[in-house]
C-alpha cells in the first residue's frame, strides 16, 4: 500500500506539472501545430521527471520533497500566475467577464505596486516608448497580478515557518531527502554554509525583480522581441520575473530556518551532556 500510495502521488504531481506547462497553450487561441508539439514535449518530459523523482526513494533534484507545504506553495503560486495571466491574454482577443475582472484587479493593485523605480514600473518600461497604451495597460496588469501572487506566497510560507513550526510540524526533518544537492561533508561548518546559502538566496531574491527588467531594457536586440512577443512568451516571461525571486526568497528563509534548527539541537545536546556530568 505504501508503494502504491507513493506511485499515485507521484503520478498526480506529474500530471499537475504537465497541466501547468500546457495551460497557456490550452487557453490561448491560435496556437500553431509546431508550438503545440513543443509544448506537449516539454510537458511530457517535465511530467515524467516529476513522477520519477517523487516515486524514487533516493532524491536527486527536487528540494524539500518531504517538507510540505514548501513545494505546494511554490507550485500553487506558479499555477495561479500562469492561469490568471493566460485568462487575461485570452481576453484580449475573446473578451469575457472573468478576463475583464482579473485585469481590473491587476489595474487596481497597480496603484500600490506601480511607482517610480518599482519592479512593476521597470517591467512596463521594457516596452518601447511608442508602444500602444492598451499594451502598456495589459503588461502592467500582468506584472501586478504576478507580483501580488508572489507576495502572497511569501506571506503564506512565512506563516508556515514561524507559526506552524515548519518543517517539524509533521515529525522529524531528513536533510538528505529534503536537500539532495547539499553535501554536508563538502567542507566547512554546516550551519555557516546554510546561513551563507540563505543570505545569497535572499539577496538574489530581492535584487532579481529589479535586475531582470533592467537587463532586458539595456539590450536593444530584445526590445523588439518584448514588444512583439507572442502571448505565451509574454506570459512565461512575466511569470518567471515574479516567480524566481519569490522562490529564491522562500529557499533562503528555509535554509535559515534549518540552520536555526541545527543550532538549537546542538545547544540542547550540549546542555544534556553537561547535565549528565558528575558533580
Amino acid at each position: 500500500m505504501a508503494v502504491i500510495s507513493r506511485l499515485l502521488g507521484a503520478c498526480l504531481r506529474g500530471f499537475l506539472v504537465a497541466l501547468l506547462i500546457t495551460t497557456p497553450a490550452l487557453l490561448l487561441p491560435g496556437v500553431s501545430p509546431d508550438t503545440a508539439q513543443v509544448v506537449m514535449l516539454l510537458a511530457l518530459s517535465a511530467g515524467v521527471l516529476t513522477v520519477l523523482e517523487y516515486n524514487s526513494a533516493y532524491p536527486c533534484l527536487f528540494e524539500f520533497r518531504e517538507a510540505p507545504p514548501f513545494n505546494r506553495i511554490r507550485f500553487t503560486s506558479l499555477f495561479l500566475t500562469v492561469f490568471l495571466l493566460s485568462v487575461v491574454m485570452k481576453g484580449q482577443t475573446s473578451p469575457t467577464l472573468l478576463a475583464e475582472f482579473i485585469q481590473s484587479v491587476g489595474n487596481l493593485f497597480a496603484r500600490v505596486f506601480d511607482f517610480a523605480y518599482s519592479p512593476v514600473r521597470l517591467v512596463v518600461l521594457m516596452l518601447p516608448e511608442d508602444a500602444p497604451l492598451a499594451q502598456l495597460d495589459v503588461l502592467r496588469a500582468l506584472a501586478c497580478l504576478a507580483y501580488l501572487i508572489s507576495m502572497i506566497s511569501l506571506a503564506v510560507f512565512g506563516v508556515a515557518v514561524w507559526r506552524s513550526g515548519w518543517p517539524l510540524q509533521n515529525g522529524s526533518f531528513n536533510v538528505w531527502t529534503n536537500l539532495p544537492t547539499f553535501d554536508p561533508t563538502a567542507g566547512g561548518e554546516v550551519v555557516s554554509r546554510l546561513r551563507r546559502d540563505a543570505s545569497i538566496n535572499i539577496v538574489l531574491g530581492i535584487l532579481l525583480p529589479f535586475l531582470m527588467p533592467s537587463v532586458v531594457s539595456s539590450a536593444p536586440n530584445l526590445l523588439g522581441a518584448v514588444s512583439h512577443a507572442s502571448p505565451q512568451t509574454l506570459i512565461w516571461t512575466v511569470t518567471a520575473w515574479a516567480f524566481f525571486p519569490a522562490s529564491l526568497l522562500m529557499r533562503g528563509i528555509a535554509m535559515a530556518r534549518i540552520a536555526q534548527m541545527i543550532t538549537q539541537k546542538r545547544k540542547q545536546t550540549t546542555i544534556s551532556d553537561v547535565g549528565l556530568l558528575p558533580v
